[in-house]
């Protein structure tokens, strides 16, 4: 399932480093909404980037408007019993949102970054060798 959200980019964490062969690199946007009564409402939506990917954000400075495309992924996660569940925005595409266009004027399309597509996997079968690794599979850490 595909999502896009246009927002403010807020925050830009380093790359952590978190297993060999994965590593995750978040950033938070600012969505503000205005409602038809005239109150305006704002979220904070944290993403991640994980392995090649991490570096796509770095096209961008804090403070420009940004689309996102991301995938919602969620893992369970047991430990002595008790059941959680972890839910992941992981962006595949970055770009720059696109200023709404002059009135009959015409806005040249923005260049787009694309992160490398993520395979999908199994999250109920082991890592295979030799695959990217998905956050939270065979591990018993919530992170």
């Amino acid at each position: 399932m595909a999502l896009e959200v246009t927002g403010k980019l807020i925050v830009i964490q380093p790359t952590q480093q978190i297993k060999e062969n994965f590593s995750k690199r978040e950033f938070v946007i600012e969505i503000s909404q205005q409602t038809n009564t005239g109150m305006t409402f704002t979220n904070f939506a944290s993403f991640q980037l994980v392995n090649n990917a991490c570096s796509v954000i770095d096209q961008f400075q804090l403070g420009q408007e940004v689309k996102v495309s991301f995938d919602i992924r969620g893992n369970k996660w047991e430990r002595d019993g008790q059941v959680k569940y972890i839910t992941n925005l992981n962006a595949w595409r970055v770009e720059a949102a696109m200023a709404q266009p002059q009135a009959g004027g015409y806005q040249q399309p923005q260049q787009q970054y694309n992160a490398p597509q993520q395979p999908q996997q199994n999250f109920n079968a082991p890592p295979q060798q030799g695959t990217s690794f998905e956050p939270n599979v065979g591990d018993d850490l919530p992170f």
